[in-house]
């Protein structure tokens, strides 16, 4: 499987990717994604180069979002001055499931981001979906706090303020980066 940077062309694909993940996680009685994530964002995260997709031949098997910025309000000014990557939409494909590619895909991230200089791979997760908490915790994932303040940039309140972090380091994720 080949790591490839996503390309506008890739907007509509993304979003029903999304969409078939937030369908899986309201059968698992998650309310996560389900309100539709703006195209407009999701276009001006891929032309800044921060939206990667797992391919494996012609199928998208996962994406993820790494980027240097943040969503404001979730980490202090303080925590903000240490290097750090941020992770946000992390999506396996349900064809893909049960084949570690999520765990795959973090240290490939952490190891993106160690070589980047970043002190940092941090998070932060849907408030309610305890089941995708412990699943990054299992990653090595330490939690940090959880903020309920604010606004979801979707809409509505915060939903999304569990947050987590590790440190980077240098991993054998077993990908063909071809984004390097």
């Amino acid at each position: 499987m080949k790591i490839t940077f996503a390309s506008p062309d890739d907007v509509a694909k993304l979003l029903d990717f999304r969409e078939e993940a937030a369908a899986w996680l309201t059968r698992l009685g998650s309310d996560q994604w389900q309100r539709p994530y703006p195209a407009d964002r999701l276009l001006a995260t891929i032309e800044s180069g921060s939206v990667f997709m797992v391919m494996d031949g012609d199928v998208t098997a996962a994406t993820i979002t790494l980027a240097p910025e943040v969503e404001e309000g979730l980490w202090t000014e303080r925590e903000l001055t240490d290097p750090s990557s941020f992770v946000t939409k992390l999506t396996v494909a349900r064809t893909h499931a049960g084949q570690n590619l999520g765990g795959r895909l973090l240290d490939w991230a952490g190891d993106r981001a160690f070589r980047n200089g970043a002190k940092w791979l941090r998070l932060d997760a849907w408030t309610t979906n305890e089941a995708l908490q412990r699943y990054y915790l299992r990653q090595g994932f330490e939690h940090v706090r959880t903020v309920r303040e604010g606004g979801a940039v979707n809409g509505g309140p915060r939903v999304s303020g569990w947050l987590a972090q590790r440190p980077t380091a240098s991993a054998d994720h077993g990908f063909e980066d071809n984004t390097a």
